[in-house]
């Protein structure tokens, strides 16, 4: 007699919706292998079959950290190519590429952590690389594009779950976990929630990670906004993922709480449903949520919320429904992966200037030059390259290795001891390639330095190093072999390295100044080079004192090679691994001394001069005696054969610059003002004269645009305008539509993109191209009233081809909400709901939720202004609620202060949360601009006033 089968339980059956499934499941689940899924790495539910499963993979241009895959260009070059349709295969093909990958490899997760949607604010920031642009509606459109290949086109399961990282106001990585980004309610609204938004409401999210640093004083991993924002704009169940050591941060180093069962209760109960923390230990964070629960911190349905999310996205990637159920196969390094990575490639070159010299005859003798010249450099989030074309490679491919001369532009050196010696590389034995695990490594911060090697010695002869100087100093040296000078942690010098890389860079060194000679000090440890018996390593003691002996200058083997020929190329830019990356912002827009050495010895020995940088971010530079300059973001796999098709005229280039390009670091601001609207930040508001204008690139060809029309009608304005091309090259142009409001009644934008379309275009022909623009796009955050408002009035429609370059303008008149006083007699106001302000910082009312005010500077000054209050037929008082100690002065239309009210602490124990109600006489009537003077360590949340 046979056994019956088993009922299948109805979480395992697919006839069931999702939401009915996740209640079986959750059913069954016991509270402790519930609170085993709120870490990173989830175990395996044995008794139910339930697999193990992990949050978190990285794939902002291609599968990361899982040894080789297709690398596609850098974020900010997808977003250079203003191209969604192009981004979405690219996201497809990553997808694609992850689910195969996954085939042969169950480390490798489908919950992918990107892509990134942080705002390019500030072009200092460490991690400019891998945004999309400094623009809300450029960065939604591009991120909604890669999210929609990412996700794929089943109409019930998702191919790969993408997280959209970094929630929120994240653009600093100098002191990134403890800084509080201060960012106003019309800052907020208009400007960092947006791009999050339009990029969830569009469908193809399933969660979101917070950032390490705080906002308004409150760090993200308890923001409010998760609960207030993120989880109204869709009716998808949104995982949220912690940053990798975040959680541990809200103690350690953030001291927001004193014990971390505190931390972990309060970020679960925010709406984090995913700690990553500890590695694939997950010991700790259960044990903090056991404690949690025991302290009465948090309930089972807490912890019941943050898991059904995490379910919500396992059952959309079809993990419960068999092999079957999601049946389409990946795909890897296929011919349309490898054609579409040069496509991007090209697409993503912006040519910021061209007099002439560009495109390139085909007879033409290139001198490519510069420290860039030979590499395809990747980074932080790239895979392991499959394929490499450097702009060398494209160049001997395009025009043929005898009409190419090539000259790096490396200092040759060698390093004399004080005994008389210099530093030798030994010759190495055959050896494994890679560090252990570099292979497909979780987390290419863990893995360690070569030791198979042997390490660095002294001779009488020594060794030639190539040296470069990257920029403030710090130097790498090569050994003749191509490999990098490098430190593992057994602290010996070692030339082992085949790039700089890791997430503690080893292979940076700087020269100072000692005596007649020089210490050389490795970045990476901060100690000094010593000379041991055993051979050279760092040390704390006895540093080596090193004479340079230069064999050539850079620029000597430059001028030869650009003397010989028709026209140069100069390839500069940066190392991703080096001053500018995850961890460190960059000091200043110049490009580093070396490579500003190399461009002024090409062009003197060879005025037809072409910079071609390649950068993960803008430079400020002089392009004045430079007949040709093109930008592009580390192009991935196809970089070089895509840039040298642009140089020939194979490809009319027609990316388009995605963030403003300053020209000198007096035009920035400081790095955590955040003000995008106080500080006029980003073409939005800058009122200077940029270097390249946002949405700037040229072409080989020309364009005219005419026939702007505009109408609203159905809450939308209609738009179109035609596009010609009027020269005699086939190429793509990027046709821009900005907006404008042109009598505002508060600070607007000079301009803002509102639309965009990437077409191709024939010699003579057009294209006519139409926009629909929600009416919704022309309202502001109306701070008076907490709520989005339209203006009535004129508002300019502005058609071309960047945000400096219009060709068409139109005015349409639309109706809207007339501005209202504020009634602060009837409602009072708070404090953060300011119209302008100076030196103030906005803080955290209390650690939930809420904003005060305060000086930024410690017991400073700051003051608030709040415009057309509306008192009535009169009041007679002020009450405010503060905490701290200091004052406040209210005044009226710019007069005497007409009243002072001091706080101070109720208890020596009151902390910044305990607040008091002040009040004072205060006397007016009508309709009056407000303003507060803040004295002091005051933390001012709210005023009212009593008749």
């Amino acid at each position: 007699m046979s056994t019956p089968t088993p009922p299948m339980p109805p979480f395992r059956d697919s006839r069931l919706p999702f939401g009915k499934r996740i209640d079986d499941l959750m059913a069954r689940l016991t509270l402790e292998e519930k609170t085993g899924f709120l870490h990173q790495f989830a175990p395996a539910v044995e008794r139910l079959g339930i697999a193990a499963f992990r949050t978190g993979q990285e794939a902002l241009h291609g599968v990361a950290w899982m040894g080789p895959a297709t690398v596609f260009p850098q974020a900010v070059g997808l977003g250079a190519t203003w191209n969604e349709e192009l981004v979405r295969r690219v996201g497809d093909a990553v997808s694609k590429e992850v689910r195969a990958m996954r085939a042969l490899d169950d480390r490798v997760g489908l919950n992918v952590w990107s892509p990134t949607v942080n705002l390019l604010r500030h072009p200092l920031w460490g991690r400019n690389e891998e945004g999309y642009s400094e623009d809300p509606k450029l960065t939604s459109a591009i991120a909604t594009a890669y999210t929609r290949g990412l996700r794929g086109d089943h109409p019930v399961y998702w191919r790969t779950a993408p997280v959209l990282k970094h929630w929120l106001a994240h653009n600093n990585e100098t002191g990134r976990d403890t800084s509080s980004s201060s960012v106003r309610p019309r800052v907020l609204h208009e400007y960092d929630l947006r791009a999050f938004r339009e990029t969830v409401e569009a469908g193809a999210v399933a969660g979101v990670m917070p950032a390490y640093n705080l906002v308004n004083g409150r760090p993200n991993h308890l923001s409010p906004y998760l609960g207030e924002h993120l989880r109204r704009w869709t009716e998808e169940d949104l995982l949220v993922c912690s940053d990798a050591g975040a959680p541990s941060n809200l103690v350690d180093s953030e001291h927001y709480f004193d014990t971390h069962e505190e931390a972990t209760a309060a970020a679960l109960r925010a709406g984090v449903d995913s700690f990553t923390d500890h590695g694939t230990d997950s010991s700790k964070i259960i044990a903090r949520v056991r404690g949690a629960l025991d302290r009465g911190l948090l309930t089972e349905a807490d912890i019941d919320a943050a898991v059904r999310r995490q379910l919500s996205v396992r059952f959309r990637l079809g993990e419960f429904d068999g092999d079957g159920a999601y049946d389409e196969a990946g795909a890897f390094d296929t011919p349309e992966h490898r054609a579409l990575a040069r496509e991007a490639a090209e697409q993503a070159i912006v040519l910021l200037k061209n007099d002439g010299l560009l495109p390139l005859a085909p007879d033409t003798r290139v001198a490519v030059v510069g420290l860039l010249a030979d590499e395809c450099k990747l980074d932080w989030y790239s895979g392991t390259l499959l394929h490499r074309s450097t702009p060398l490679d494209g160049l001997y491919e395009r025009f043929g290795a005898e009409r190419v001369v090539f000259a790096e532009g490396v200092d040759r050196v060698r390093l004399k001891t004080s005994a008389g010696t210099y530093l030798h590389v030994p010759a190495a034995d055959d050896a494994p390639a890679t560090a252990p695990g570099a292979e497909g490594a979780l987390d290419p911060a863990l893995l360690t330095g070569r030791t198979d090697l042997p390490p660095l010695t002294t001779g009488a002869e020594g060794t030639e190093l190539a040296l470069v100087d990257w920029g403030e100093g710090v130097l790498t040296l090569r050994a003749p072999d191509g490999r990098y000078l490098s430190v593992a942690d057994d602290g010996f010098l070692r030339a082992s390295a085949d790039q700089p890389g890791g997430w503690i860079v080893q292979e940076t060194f700087r020269l100072e100044p000692h005596g007649d000679g020089h210490l050389l000090r490795h970045l990476g440890t901060g100690r000094h080079v010593c000379v041991a018996a055993d051979g050279v390593k760092v040390a704390d003691a006895d540093p080596e004192v090193f004479e340079l002996v230069v064999a050539e200058r850079g620029e000597e083997a430059v001028s030869r090679a650009a003397a010989e020929a028709d026209v140069v190329v100069v390839v500069a830019g940066n190392d991703p691994h080096i001053n500018g990356r995850e961890t460190e912002d960059r000091p200043t827009l110049r490009l580093p001394a070396h490579q500003e050495r190399l461009l002024r010895a090409a062009r003197a020995a060879n005025p037809r001069t072409a910079l071609a940088l390649v950068s993960s971010y803008p430079y400020a530079l002089d392009p004045a005696a430079l007949p040709a300059v093109l930008w592009t973001a580390h192009g991935g796999q196809a970089a070089g054969t895509a840039l040298a098709r642009v140089l020939a005229g194979d490809v009319s280039p027609a990316g388009r610059l995605p963030q403003t390009w300053y020209a000198d670091d007096a035009d920035l601001p400081d790095l955590l003002d955040y003000d995008v609207i106080g500080g006029r930040q980003t073409y939005l508001y800058f009122e200077g004269t940029p270097l390249f204008p946002f949405g700037h690139g040229l072409s080989y060809t020309s364009f005219s645009y005419t026939d702007l029309r505009g109408r609203a009608e159905d809450g939308a304005v209609r738009v179109s305008f035609t596009v010609t091309n009027t020269g005699d090259v086939t190429a793509d142009e990027v046709a821009q539509l900005y907006t404008r409001a042109a009598d505002p009644s508060v600070p607007r934008p000079r301009r803002e993109l509102a639309a965009h379309r990437r077409v191709t275009l024939a010699p003579g022909e057009s294209a006519e191209l139409s926009f629909t623009v929600p009416l919704s796009s022309f309202a502001f955050w109306d701070v008076a009233h907490g709520r989005w408002r339209r203006e009535p009035g004129p508002y300019e429609l502005l058609a071309g081809a960047s945000s400096e370059d219009i060709r068409l303008r139109e005015t349409l008149t639309l109706d809207g909400e007339p501005a209202a006083p504020r009634p602060v007699a009837a409602r009072g106001l708070e404090a953060a709901c300011f119209d302008e302000h100076g030196g103030i910082a906005i803080v955290d009312r209390a650690k939930v939720s809420g904003d005060a005010v305060t000086p930024a500077a410690d017991g400073g000054t700051g003051e608030l202004l709040y415009r057309r209050c509306d008192f009535g037929t009169g009041v007679t008082r002020v009450t405010v609620e503060a905490a701290g100690e200091g004052t406040v002065e209210v005044s009226l239309d710019g007069g005497p202060a007409r009243a002072v009210l001091s706080a101070s602490p109720g208890t020596p124990a009151a902390g910044p949360y305990d607040y008091t109600a002040l009040d004072a006489g205060f006397t007016a009537e009508g309709v009056h601009d407000l303003r507060l003077t803040l004295r002091g360590r005051v933390r001012l949340a709210r005023v009212g006033f009593l008749a």
